[in-house]
């Protein structure tokens, strides 16, 4: 069965499938908003498996480098996965007569779900990409539906349809500008996929009052980079040249690093670089720690050998990479290794900082 009912079969059984959520689903057929040739996937070569890819809770790549040819393959836009989007609509809690601002139209998938379950009139969706902004002003219209589209960077919102009840955002960001703030009405709501370099699988559900944003943090969503605030993205071989570097000691464990809370709480605090693992073929299990900047000047590596109680290190470029890694584990550590749910975001127009809430 390669239907709609096949996909919403699948969410109900996962337990995916919200029931206010079902009738927009089951009303809008994701192969109307996923194009006939996407990286993969041909659906006149071969339908069935066109079918598959697209009436199953799974993302669907739709575009790679930005639509242009001769790149490296990096997907830059997908049909998110329907369970993920669902999930943060649950925490968007939008109800009827809201106004919803989205940032990413992409296919317009996602935008075609508000429209009908709130009215076209009452959905705003931005997209900065304009072969995308046009592939999916044709699909929503195909489909019946006239919400707002915007061509333009989302993150900072459309003030002409402000102020907003809701502000949902299909792409990762890894700030909340002040202009997103500002176009929040009183007691609205963001919701978005949140992070860094080092680490961005969390969703960051942020209530606004005043101006000011108080957020949480659950989920782990995997959602392509807002193109704006994107930082990551280049290989070893783009930031590692061959230099030696500054050479040092350590007695923490990198292996530790791996904690999926340590990673968290460490990309709170290390904002533009992202960690890389090689491991050696030699069966000795032995593996190198990179960690490489957004900006490519500056990279750290450190030695894990089983067994051993000191490791070797080596920094190079204007940041010490893993002497800022290895001071915002220790302040995690000292704080009791709080778990992410723990840690709350504060946002003010001038800037964001983190607490950690009580409990366990």
């Amino acid at each position: 069965m390669t239907t709609m009912r096949r996909l919403v079969a699948a969410l109900r059984d996962a337990g995916s499938l919200p029931p206010r959520w079902e009738d927009a689903v089951a009303a809008v057929d994701r192969a109307d908003f996923v194009p006939d040739v996407c990286p993969g996937l041909d659906r006149a070569a071969d339908e069935a498996a066109w079918l598959a890819a697209v009436y199953s809770d799974r993302p669907v790549v739709t575009q790679v480098d930005e639509g242009v040819a001769g790149g490296r393959g990096i997907p830059t836009s997908s049909s998110s996965q329907p369970s993920q989007m669902l999930e943060m609509l649950e925490l968007l809690d939008v109800h009827e007569g809201q106004r919803v601002l989205e940032i990413g139209t992409a296919t317009g998938y996602h935008a075609a779900w508000l429209c009908h379950r709130l009215g076209s009139e009452h959905v705003t969706s931005v997209e900065i990409d304009r072969r995308l902004h046009e592939a999916a002003r044709k699909n929503l219209a195909a489909a019946g539906y006239a919400p707002c589209l915007v061509l333009g960077d989302g993150t900072r919102g459309h003030p002409a349809g402000a102020p907003y009840d809701r502000i949902i955002s299909t792409c990762t960001l890894r700030e909340i500008t002040p202009e997103l703030l500002a176009q929040t009405r009183d007691g609205g709501r963001i919701v978005t996929p949140f992070g860094s370099s080092l680490h961005s699988y969390s969703y960051l559900t942020l209530d606004v009052h005043g101006g000011v944003g108080e957020g949480r943090f659950s989920g782990r969503p995997a959602f392509m980079w807002s193109r704006t605030q994107a930082g990551r993205g280049a290989d070893l071989s783009d930031v590692y040249h061959g230099e030696r570097g500054e050479r040092g000691t350590t007695d923490l464990d990198p292996a530790q690093l791996n904690d999926p809370d340590a990673m968290f709480a460490i990309s709170l605090r290390v904002r533009d670089a992202w960690p890389q693992i090689d491991w050696e073929d030699d069966g000795s299990g032995e593996w190198t720690y990179w960690l490489l900047s957004d900006d490519r000047r500056s990279w750290a590596r450190t030695e894990f050998v089983p067994g051993r109680a000191e490791f070797t290190t080596e920094q190079h470029g204007p940041r010490r990479l893993w002497d800022e890694v290895a001071a915002a584990y220790r302040h995690w550590r000292a704080l009791g290794a709080p778990g992410r749910s723990r840690h709350r975001l504060r946002v003010t127009p001038e800037g964001w900082s983190v607490d950690v809430a009580g409990g366990s």
